[in-house]
């Protein structure tokens, strides 16, 4: 099932996508839910109902009303998670990037996942998006797999963690580098190289939909994997590569992480980590250790961005700079 949440006439609504086409839930019946967060609210009430209805639109959608894409507006599938945890799931970038800085790997990571708490309240779908000055001061993408849970849990255990999670979507988790290595330096964060913008979707997949790529996880982990090719492009250039299935952590003992002693609640957004080869951060500092006198690559203003993955489609977006200059550069003491 692939769902996708859209402002039709100013009003945010639930649909089912099928074929390039948004067919309002709450318009096919009465009895399914008008936004994502009701149906996350409700997901245990309404998931086998709209799985029906998902089934029926498949085998008989003949005079149901839809919605084209470019008619309306494309919101991340949820518009406004009740929270937003990144981890750091994926081996390659972590080496990658200790590498690029001379530095080992830490023996860490293959303890325990480990997240961040970010800003919950930037998320948007496809489309464009402004940003300050200061964000283009070396702008980065990271191409990301993200979840959104489904119901409440408190301590989960990783073996029962997969039944929590509603569905899975493309993340973009902008990264402004300068501002996040300045603040780093104190141990703490990030925060402002982060907080400004995360992108989304621009449709949610529920797990049923995803079966035909299940696999194992790597060797010593727990929880469902999938094999799902993952790229990343810059004005159309192919610049990244991954699978989906090559998450050291799985989204399960992620979630048993995040819900130790903490309640997780219906519309909390996880997200996976950056892909190997998943960002310039990654890239350059490659390049460079290669190279010396390589040029570095970041985002521009009027750039577009596509990041896609198999099954769930392609997230793009284009970056503009707002007219504004305030700069935190400027007002450090």
């Amino acid at each position: 099932m692939k769902l996708i949440s859209i402002l039709d006439k100013d009003i945010e609504k639930l649909a089912f996508y099928l074929e390039d086409k948004c067919y309002i839930a709450n318009e096919i019946s009465q009895d399914l839910p008008a936004s994502m967060q009701e149906y996350l609210d409700n997901w245990e009430k309404y998931k086998d109902l709209m799985l029906e209805n998902y089934a029926y639109l498949q085998e008989n959608n003949r005079g149901i009303s839809w919605r084209s894409p470019s008619d309306v507006t494309i919101l991340s599938p949820l518009p406004f998670p009740k929270s937003f945890r990144d981890a750091y799931a994926f081996r390659q970038h972590v080496e990658a990037g200790r590498r690029n800085r001379g530095l080992e790997m830490i023996a860490a990571f293959d303890e325990f996942p480990v997240f961040y708490f970010s800003n919950h309240n930037v998320f948007s779908g496809p489309g464009t998006i402004y940003l300050l000055e200061d964000h283009f001061n070396k702008l980065d993408y990271e191409l990301e797999i993200a979840i959104i849970i489904g119901k409440k849990g408190k301590n989960i255990r990783a073996n029962e963690a997969d039944d929590y999670i509603a569905g899975y979507m493309i993340l973009n988790d902008w990264s402004a580098r300068t501002l996040q290595r300045e603040e780093m330096q104190l141990n703490l964060g990030p925060a402002k190289g982060k907080d400004f913008a995360t992108t989304a979707g621009p449709i949610l997949v529920s797990p049923e939909s995803l079966k035909a790529y299940k696999t194992n996880p790597l060797p010593g982990h727990v929880g469902n994997a999938y094999d799902l090719e993952m790229t990343a492009k810059v004005n159309g250039e192919l610049l990244s590569r991954g699978n989906f299935k090559d998450m050291d952590w799985t989204f399960a003992e992620i979630i048993e992480r995040c819900s130790y002693g903490v309640t997780l609640y219906p519309g909390d957004v996880i997200g996976s980590g950056t892909v190997g080869t998943g960002c310039l951060l990654e890239l350059n500092g490659t390049k460079l250790r290669e190279n010396p006198n390589a040029k570095e690559t970041w985002i521009k203003p009027e750039d577009e961005v596509e990041l896609s993955i198999q099954e769930l489609g392609s997230l793009k977006n284009t970056i503009k700079k707002e007219e504004a200059k305030y700069s935190l550069f400027q007002i450090k003491k």
